[in-house]
């Protein structure tokens, strides 16, 4: 809850940009990132300015070729990303964060229960695999999400958009396994029903249906964890849409963003 005392503990007012990083939140993503070559020519821009500039792009959503000069060149940023990306850096990163956070919180480090959900998002001009999601009338990419039961993103796969949800289940559910083998068990909403995601997953899927005799919309236990973590993640311009050409990027930009709500949590809270 927003109060005079927490927004003043999360004021970013005195930072040059409001994604720029603290010292605090600086000191959580420096061990992750690599180490400067011990030969060879050195560094001509400090780390901490790239890393500042690639979450600039996520929070503001603004292209490649619109990054201010006080930041590193454009393709400077742009090597780093894609180094980051296919090194799966922030996915690493955001699996640390994850267990931290538990631990932080007197929880186990790895979770025992997830809940899976997907969003639809649509794709720009930039091209690359898209499809068509009937039920949403949207033509672009379908972000299929693991959280833990408070809403840390543990796996997502991006696909096309034409990719059902139950078809969507087993990769994902599979995909989580080597970072979180101890998850038992994964709470999803009815458009994971059926045999093909019993006989796909690795994890048992319990269905969370309605309460008997429901009329509208209610919150359904469990259920809305994932859905915050959406909104969270829609805080970030560059994901309103999929402007991304390779479902790579997408997915190191999905992870940049769950690593960075970690972030911002674990350095406000010591």
């Amino acid at each position: 809850m927003w109060t005079p005392a927490t927004r003043a503990q999360h004021n970013r007012d005195h930072l040059r940009y409001s994604s720029d990083l603290t010292d605090a939140e600086w000191a959580l993503i420096e061990p992750v990132l690599p180490k400067a070559a011990a030969t060879g020519r050195p560094r001509a821009w400090p780390m901490r300015e790239i890393v500042n500039a690639v979450l600039f792009i996520l929070r503001s959503g603004c292209p490649w070729r619109m990054l201010p000069d006080h930041f590193p060149p454009r393709s400077t940023v742009w090597d780093w990303f894609r180094r980051f990306r296919d090194e799966r850096l922030f996915e690493g990163l955001g699996h640390r964060l994850v267990l931290a956070d538990r631990e932080r919180c007197s929880r186990p480090a790895s979770p025992s229960a997830a809940v899976m959900d997907s969003q639809t998002a649509r794709t720009c001009e930039s091209g690359g695999p898209r499809g068509y999601d009937g039920a949403k009338r949207i033509v672009g990419r379908k972000r299929h999400a693991l959280v833990d039961t408070d809403g840390r993103l543990l796996t997502v796969v991006v696909g096309a958009a034409s990719v059902q949800d139950r078809d969507g289940a087993g990769p994902l559910a599979r995909a989580s396994r080597h970072r979180f083998p101890f998850v038992e068990r994964i709470f999803a909403d009815r458009g994971y029903q059926g045999e093909r995601v019993r006989r796909t997953s690795p994890v048992p899927v319990e269905i969370v249906r309605p309460r008997p005799g429901q009329i509208g919309f209610a919150v359904q236990p469990r259920r809305w964890v994932v859905e915050r973590t959406f909104a969270w993640l829609g805080r970030n311009r560059r994901l309103w849409k999929d402007a991304e050409t390779t479902i790579a990027s997408s997915t190191a930009f999905l992870h940049a963003a769950a690593a960075n709500v970690l972030i911002r949590r674990i350095a406000s809270a010591e």
